[in-house]
């Protein structure tokens, strides 16, 4: 597994606007500050570290997890989750919505952007056996777990409005909008609705990546969009990722990723700003990024199935 290494600073960078969209065509904004001091090893490469990037976050990860054949769960699980709540908040995990019956237990967590799925999984998997164990409820867990980000928006909505950003625009010249549809890619072969597929579990691991010029520069250069869409997929494929839905315009860029799951969402924005800013030749992106979650599911459908736990 990766180290998680990567983190955020609370004196350097540009604050984003995070994209929660309620629909394609309007982007009301909120977001999630992560504003805390990691350690990070950086490469005399990096142009954007742990220490000079502020990313802006809206981070949900969900984990259901499920006894071993011919066991129930106790009913003490709840409680001793909540229970737990405080050494998770240790690792940057924040329980929010925890639900459970005998046969399954799902836990809806806000993270920080440097805990990794695996990581993650490990950690709430571990802690919360250690803490059964302790009340005297020992539980033995299935080696399946289910891991899935969540977010207030879909993936229908996410692509759809990745899709529609050249429409969006308003570009002088209608000649330019032919040229920019070049720019968008929507890849069907990657289906975000589908899990990853790993020896301990599923994942569902799905971000909603922005990069933006420093100053709101805009690049025209078709050649050089050209250059960072295909540079964006090769730093996909480089990393483990998978790119869904791409969309480069001239002043800011939008990605739907299906991430490596060793990856955290800190890791995989610093790979795409510091390898894109190498094609652009200069060090060109804001210091920070928006990573958001989200699935084929909304974070309503978690709350609703907590309210009849």
């Amino acid at each position: 597994m990766k180290k998680q290494e990567s983190s955020c600073r609370n004196s350097v960078g540009v604050q984003l606007s995070a994209p929660m969209i309620k629909d394609a065509d309007s982007v009301p904004v909120t977001s999630c500050h992560r504003k805390q001091n990691y350690d990070t090893s950086e490469t005399p490469q990096a142009l954007y570290t742990g220490r000079n990037t502020m990313p802006v976050c809206s981070l949900h990860y969900d984990w259901t997890a499920w006894p071993t054949k011919g066991t129930e769960l106790p009913r003490n699980i709840i409680a001793v989750a909540n229970d737990t709540a405080s050494l998770w908040e240790q690792d940057g995990i924040r329980l929010l919505t925890p639900s459970a019956s005998p046969e399954k237990i799902q836990i809806l967590f806000d993270v920080n952007p440097e805990v990794s799925p695996v990581f993650f999984c490990m950690r709430v998997k571990g802690r919360l056996q250690h803490a059964l164990r302790k009340a005297g409820t020992a539980v033995n867990f299935s080696r399946k777990v289910s891991f899935r980000s969540l977010g207030e928006n879909t993936v229908n909505v996410v692509e759809k409005y990745i899709q529609g950003q050249v429409g969006k625009e308003k570009f002088a010249d209608p000649r330019f909008v032919e040229i920019m549809q070049q720019f968008t890619v929507i890849r069907k072969d990657v289906a975000l609705s589908e899990p990853s597929e790993s020896g301990s579990g599923r994942y569902w691991y799905d971000l909603h990546l922005v990069l933006v010029m420093d100053g709101r520069f805009r690049m025209t250069a078709p050649g050089l969009l050209l250059k960072i869409r295909d540079k964006a997929f090769a730093l996909a494929e480089e990393g483990g990722h998978r790119i869904a839905a791409l969309s480069v315009m001239p002043d800011h860029l939008h990605a739907a990723v299906r991430g490596n799951i060793e990856c955290s969402p800190f890791e995989i924005g610093l790979e795409f700003q510091n390898g894109l800013a190498r094609v652009v030749g200069c060090r060109a992106w804001q210091d920070g990024f928006y990573a958001g979650t989200f699935s084929e599911y909304d974070l309503g459908v978690i709350r609703y199935f907590a309210r009849q736990s």
